[in-house]
């Protein structure tokens, strides 16, 4: 089978180089079947940089460390949608809704925000269960992206993004956009109100995150990094979790190997195995 007819000339060993740069910066693992994406990805980048070749490229990422934060970015992918995986938001409510009575509030981390519908999600579910625009609630959500953490302090989206949502869900939490702005719909500032992103990178080595939250959403994000890493992330993060917190994972992702760290409660729900150090 003959090689596609491609702009810029791209050799196996291009790849290689690329896979072993996104790895060693994000510990994200990409697939032999992803060298396709690769190019038409970087192929963009090396269009606006007015670059001839791969190899050009590589000598402007050692040269410019902000081309890092573009490399990875471009190589991450960023599929989400509001209420993604609704059974993960009816556990939540029903969580949220049998809590005992504190003063401290719920604290919610959605480690993977791409741009903004799954933080959001968490916010309109938190302000259902407890009936209030302000719930006791607040949740840092982050992304080793920074562009599409800009689209989510945005907030504002194509009407098609939440037309699957039910009326009063939108008439809510929503506002439609006229003029210029028509086909549009921006989130209420109660729902921003309740959320600061953050990007972090989870291979970094200090997360700026203090133990004791109640709930990690890590949806989907455990199948990008090879199964030593994915053992070190979950260790980290069960640590955060209080005894009786909650962790959520995407549908495809299985912790079988960790028993030693979670327990399997719901459909891909999990409470962290009791260690030493949790809050009460």
């Amino acid at each position: 089978m003959s090689e596609p007819m491609r702009e810029f000339h791209y050799r196996a060993d291009d790849f290689q180089k690329v896979r072993s740069l996104l790895h060693k910066r994000s510990g994200i693992s990409l697939s032999e079947s992803k060298s396709q994406m690769v190019y038409s990805r970087l192929a963009r980048r090396l269009r606006q940089l007015d670059l001839n070749s791969f190899t050009d490229y590589f000598g402007y990422l050692n040269q410019h460390e902000g081309e890092w934060q573009e490399f990875v970015n471009a190589l991450t992918t960023n599929l989400t949608s509001f209420f993604r995986e609704n059974h993960h938001f009816d556990a939540l409510t029903s969580y949220l809704r049998h809590l005992p009575k504190r003063t401290a509030p719920v604290r919610i981390w959605c480690s993977a925000a791409s741009t903004g519908e799954e933080p959001y999600s968490l916010a309109i579910t938190a302000m259902e269960a407890f009936n209030s625009l302000h719930p006791p609630v607040q949740i840092l959500a982050s992304d080793i992206d920074t562009s599409v953490l800009d689209t989510a302090r945005e907030g504002i989206y194509p009407f098609s993004r939440v037309e699957q949502l039910s009326d009063a869900r939108k008439k809510t939490f929503f506002m439609r956009g006229t003029g210029t702005q028509a086909g549009l719909v921006r989130v209420r500032s109660e729902l921003r109100e309740l959320i600061e992103f953050q990007q972090i990178n989870l291979l970094g080595q200090q997360w700026p995150i203090r133990p004791g939250l109640d709930i990690i959403f890590c949806r989907n994000v455990m199948i990008y990094f090879d199964k030593p890493t994915q053992q070190h992330l979950l260790t980290r993060m069960v640590k955060l979790l209080r005894q009786d917190g909650l962790f959520f994972a995407g549908h495809s992702e299985s912790f079988v190997h960790a028993t030693h760290l979670v327990r399997l409660i719901g459909h891909t729900v999990y409470r962290p195995v009791s260690h030493e150090g949790d809050p009460a």
